[in-house]
């Protein structure tokens, strides 16, 4: 069938989750995290991530904003980093991340061919609505989709459920596009056209489904769509 509908999952895929601690440690006060920045962005997207599985497996659901922060803590005290206003700036930072350099013209070209494009994300309604405004990207989406409606965590299909009911549309009618193998192979078990995005040239996670394709970036979902 014909794709109607591109959804592209939020965090890593079209906002850089690396930005908040990489422009942290950039600012008066940032130098104890510029040492070590890097691994700082990596432990709390880890942690964050692991924190939306574990609380799915087990039922006991909070929202994103809730797993970011707490993730944060985690990973903060690892570091040794104790300081408070440096929590609070990194917290604050993440509801604008950057988007990638591409995004905001892959996101308006599809709009143009007359596609339904939309974001599909674990992140809680008020966060990727900051995120979207930051990064001007609004015009270019028909909607902003949480897991929150579903009051579970991706990859479970009650979360990929909530673009048939928004849009009306077959499952592969949709390209879901993400940088995270998990969320593709949930989305391509689900019956979605997906499009991995493998910014790191990493190799495939050995889980359930493969991606239908596998991209450097974001530049070319439109050959698909």
């Amino acid at each position: 069938m014909t794709i109607t509908t591109i959804v592209f999952d939020a965090y890593g895929t079209i906002f850089d989750v690396g930005g908040a601690a990489r422009i942290a440690s950039a600012e008066p006060g940032g130098e104890a995290l510029a040492e070590n920045w890097e691994q700082v962005s990596r432990d709390w997207r880890t942690k964050q991530l692991e924190y939306t599985w574990l609380r799915s497996i087990a039922g006991h659901h909070i929202d994103f904003g809730h797993v970011t922060a707490d993730a944060l803590t985690w990973t903060l005290e690892k570091a040794g980093l104790s300081d408070p206003d440096l929590r609070a700036r990194l917290l604050a930072l993440y509801d604008t991340l950057p988007a990638f350099p591409e995004a905001r013209e892959v996101l308006a070209d599809l709009k143009a061919k007359g596609r339904n494009v939309a974001i599909l994300s674990n992140g809680a309604p008020e966060m990727l609505d900051r995120a979207v405004e930051s990064a001007g990207i609004g015009g270019s989406l028909d909607a902003v989709l949480s897991a929150e409606a579903a009051g579970v965590y991706k990859p479970d299909a009650r979360v990929y459920d909530l673009v048939g009911q928004r849009f009306g549309c077959e499952k592969n009618e949709v390209l879901f596009v993400s940088s995270n193998f998990w969320d593709i192979a949930g989305a391509t078990g689900y019956g979605f056209i997906t499009a991995w995005v493998n910014r790191h040239g990493e190799p495939r996670d050995r889980l359930w489904s493969r991606p239908t394709h596998e991209l450097p970036d974001l530049t070319h979902i439109a050959e698909f769509a």
